[in-house]
């Protein structure tokens, strides 16, 4: 990295020293009352809506399959594994075609295209008659996934004012998570069809408003569609006094030419059959989901005040805390099932398979909730949506479309690797193995925010591109 990353000091981690307010920045009242640019953002982030509801989709499926009378659909451990992991393949796979689809269509019309995988996969799920329909149906919404998942970032970013780039960059992952809540809640109510059926709603609603909604001006800039970036600006900030900021963008345009989140969030009703808890498994996941809906509202509130590495740090730390705590509390704690069953996850409601006798109240079978409640805590206040913020705003617009695309990849390969051998992990040397392992990974995560991460916060995306290029400690000319 750049050696400017380094030795960052100051009380409030602001590795950019203070600039002279721009016109822009000194309207942020005017920006917050700007009510398009809030309303394109939304259009976007109902991508991540549907990415958040089809991630979590196996956490109550898997259970109801295992019980399934049909041998067509009735799932044994190696296929519901297959069927929680494969979702990341398909991530993976939308990175890899964000690399190109993300400078080749736009950032908005890439968002729009993934409505086509997302619509049939959710189609062949409600519908299956067989494994592959299930496995495909899973691949195609996860390929739509990875798909935004690359994309929606970069679109927020680039058409987003300084002044609160970082609200709205925390909007995608906040609807991820209330996706993934509405999965939950939904859950307690519809059979695992319907479940397929009510996602196709949130895809069908965002390519209506995309359809009204403006490109990037900084992407139409970069193909030479200068008239067009011009009217997309203005209408994005409702003003016709926008050329200061166009100006800016044009002459930037010209110069150039592993935490363990998705395994948990994929076996999180599993994970709790397999250790003492209070409540039923489903309303577990449940209050773990709407934990995670407050936590990232906090960090859509705190970003632009704290700064982004702040709550890196304190996503980190709690993330680790609660790692460590599930990992001693499954080592250490009560065991629901026989002593050879490797706290009983990879027999997870299998047919025969008895409840335990009622037990008298325990109180430390709070623990599994109250960490799992923790680790969502700070991953959705920190690592969660600041990341993908981050990669948005530190990338240079040139490369930005396909270093997305690369990055989602290989997260997604990560997340296949883990998710998919997280039950054979558990299976070969218990549950609480991963969550060690996770805790290592946070701890690494410490270290590097300190020596590696800028901040970013109240930043045009112009003067970030312009810190890496020069490697100034400031902005002066």
């Amino acid at each position: 990295m750049q050696e400017p990353l380094l030795g960052s000091e100051g009380l409030d981690y602001d590795t950019f020293p203070e600039a002279p307010a721009s016109p822009r920045e000194r309207t942020r009242a005017g920006v917050l009352q700007n009510r398009r640019v809030f309303l394109a953002t939304f259009a976007a982030v109902l991508g991540n809506f549907s990415f958040g509801y089809a991630l979590v989709y196996t956490s109550p499926v898997i259970p109801a399959l295992k019980l399934s009378s049909d041998p067509e659909l009735h799932l044994d451990k190696k296929q519901a594994s297959w069927f929680g992991s494969v979702f990341t393949l398909g991530a993976a796979a939308g990175g890899l075609s964000a690399m190109v689809l993300n400078d080749l269509l736009g950032r908005k019309l890439s968002i729009m295209f993934s409505a086509v995988p997302s619509v049939i996969g959710y189609a062949l799920m409600a519908g299956a008659r067989g494994l592959w329909m299930l496995l495909l149906g899973r691949t195609l919404t996860g390929f739509a996934g990875g798909l935004t998942a690359a994309c929606i970032p970069v679109y927020v970013s680039e058409i987003a004012p300084p002044g609160v780039r970082g609200a709205l960059g925390a909007t995608p992952q906040l609807m991820s998570v209330f996706g993934s809540l509405s999965l939950y809640a939904l859950g307690l109510l519809l059979p695992w069809r319907w479940l397929a059926v009510a996602g196709e709603g949130p895809v069908l609603v965002m390519i209506l408003l995309l359809s009204f909604m403006p490109n990037s001006p900084r992407f139409l800039l970069s193909k030479g569609r200068d008239e067009e970036a011009l009217q997309a600006l203005t209408w994005l900030r409702a003003d016709s006094e926008v050329h200061w900021e166009f100006e800016q963008i044009q002459d930037n345009v010209r110069r150039q030419q592993l935490t363990g989140i998705t395994p948990i969030l994929v076996y999180l009703q599993t994970i709790f059959d397999s250790t003492s808890v209070v409540l039923p498994s489903q309303q577990d996941a449940a209050i773990v989901g709407a934990v995670r809906l407050v936590s990232v509202l906090i960090a859509a509130v705190t970003m632009d005040l704290a700064g982004r590495k702040v709550l890196l740090y304190v996503s980190a730390s709690v993330m680790f805390v609660a790692n460590l705590t599930l990992g001693l509390y499954i080592q250490f704690g009560p065991r629901t099932l026989t002593p050879n069953s490797t706290l009983g996850l990879e027999i997870m409601t299998l047919e025969g398979t008895e409840q335990p006798p009622a037990m008298s109240f325990n109180y430390l079978t709070l623990i599994p909730l109250l960490a799992t409640m923790l680790f969502i805590m700070g991953y959705a206040m920190g690592w969660g949506p600041i990341t993908w913020l981050l990669m948005s705003e530190v990338l240079p617009l040139r490369a930005r479309g396909v270093a997305s695309g690369l990055c989602v990849l290989v997260s997604w390969l990560t997340a296949f690797v883990l998710t998919n051998y997280f039950l054979l992990a558990v299976n070969a040397f218990g549950l609480q193995v991963p969550f060690f392992f996770f805790s290592a990974i946070c701890a690494l995560s410490l270290l590097f925010t300190g020596c590696c991460v800028p901040e970013t916060r109240g930043r045009s995306l112009e003067q970030i591109e312009a810190f890496f290029q020069t490697r100034r400690m400031s902005f002066r000319p």
